[in-house]
């Protein structure tokens, strides 16, 4: 038997299968056919990544969970049929919606809740008219498996203001005139229905094949890595830079940006901040990174007092909307600017771990690392200083594994 996870990130797919001994039977990946955020070429997207994948595989896949990142929103009429472009994870157009309890990860202007109050008070009344589905990334593409739509699981709904302590949606919430628009909420990993007929024998998966929610791209690279215990932690170093602690109990604290999702009976910790692979690769092409990291002399400072983010506005381990990016003064050596973004990037991580420390999250004891960032050899002997902290290899770098464990039902702090 096979297990699919289907990670989308922020530039491109990936699809891992993996066998009941969660080892790998196949990979894919594929780009998006379209630079600016499509729900067609997301569509377009799995439908090549599941095509890509060998037939003797997709012959034998029991279950399918997918990825998406945090609080990347479509709003859809009754048939599941967008009516908006998608608002992605760091838009933060809306500001800050005041009705929302400071102590709720709602509470920021980039939050699934914003968004949506952002098209009710902007959209024309025509279009308000036909919505009737608020979905994430990861709920949209899985409907499309499924055919099932209005479900989501609760790490996407998180930032829509769904109390996963509870289980439930806060009275503040449902007194929203949005109400209609919210989504059932499960657990991620949980059986939704079998994958649709018409889309099983395009693709020659047996109609018996589940699919489950799935969860956000950031906690399934955590469940990819390989962290277990208490004080385990993991670093995504992606397009943002994205902090996950395993704690015995929640945090969240807004003026930190840091809020807590739910792993069965344990608590993910964290935040995500604005800084990371995006600023990097706007400024160096990828053999430039290479490269240059090369020639950094990580023994030395460089000297230079950054907070590398592209535009106004951070998450974690501040969260301010209208921090300004710090990026000068810019030397003209490129290896020595570099070295500040790398080294002031990780003074961030750094920052954020003491925040969660503080806050009673208990010890760090190891940090494992994720995303493409892992690669850079240069940026961890800069983490390593600045943490001191074990780094730990991960398991596996890649989400879509970790959402491949969530299908198979292979992540132990989650039990259906």
């Amino acid at each position: 038997m096979n297990y699919l996870g289907i990670d989308f990130g922020t530039s491109g797919a990936r699809a891992i299968a993996i066998d009941n001994t969660a080892q790998v039977t196949a990979e894919t990946r594929c780009q998006y056919p379209s630079q600016e955020p499509d729900a067609e070429s997301w569509r377009q997207t799995l439908w090549t990544l599941i095509d890509q994948l060998p037939i003797s595989i997709r012959q034998k896949i029991k279950a399918i969970a997918i990825d998406g990142t945090s609080a990347t929103v479509l709003l859809c009429d009754r048939n599941h049929i967008p009516l908006t472009h998608p608002l992605l994870y760091n838009d933060a157009r809306s500001g800050l919606p005041t009705m929302v309890p400071p102590t709720s990860p709602a509470h920021s202007a980039t939050s699934s809740l914003a968004k949506a109050l952002w098209w009710f008070n902007n959209l024309p009344s025509q279009t308000l008219a036909k919505a009737h589905y608020l979905v994430h990334q990861a709920d949209w593409l899985s409907n499309l498996l499924h055919g099932k739509p209005g479900i989501s699981d609760y790490n996407n709904a998180l930032k829509l203001g769904y109390d996963p302590q509870t289980l439930s949606y806060p009275d503040w919430l449902t007194a929203l005139e949005i109400r209609p628009w919210l989504p059932e909420v499960i657990a991620p990993g949980a059986l939704i229905s079998p994958i649709q007929p018409d889309v099983a024998q395009r693709f020659g998966i047996p109609t018996q094949c589940m699919i489950k929610t799935g969860t956000t791209d950031s906690i399934a690279a955590f469940l990819a890595s390989g962290a277990s215990g208490q004080g385990d932690a993991v670093t995504s170093l992606g397009s943002t830079l994205v902090l996950k602690l395993l704690s015995p109990i929640a945090i969240n604290h807004a003026p930190s940006g840091i809020y807590s999702h739910r792993l069965g009976k344990q608590w993910l910790v964290g935040g995500a901040s604005n800084t990371g692979g995006a600023v990097l690769s706007h400024y160096f092409s990828d053999l430039e990174l290479q490269s240059l990291s090369n020639l950094i002399d990580t023994t030395q400072s460089s000297g230079l007092d950054y907070y590398p983010l592209l535009t106004t506005g951070e998450r974690f381990p501040i969260n301010d909307p209208q921090l300004t990016p710090k990026l000068t003064p810019r030397p003209d050596n490129p290896v020595r600017f570099l070295h500040g973004l790398l080294e002031n990037m990780s003074a961030i991580e750094a920052l954020g771990y003491q925040k969660l420390t503080a806050l009673g999250s208990g010890e760090v004891k190891r940090v494992y690392t994720a995303g493409g960032g892992a690669q850079n050899q240069t940026w961890q002997s800069l983490r390593s200083q600045a943490l001191g902290i074990p780094l730990v290899p991960s398991r596996h770098t890649e989400a879509a594994y970790g959402t491949a464990c969530l299908a198979a039902g292979l992540v132990p702090f989650i039990n259906h």
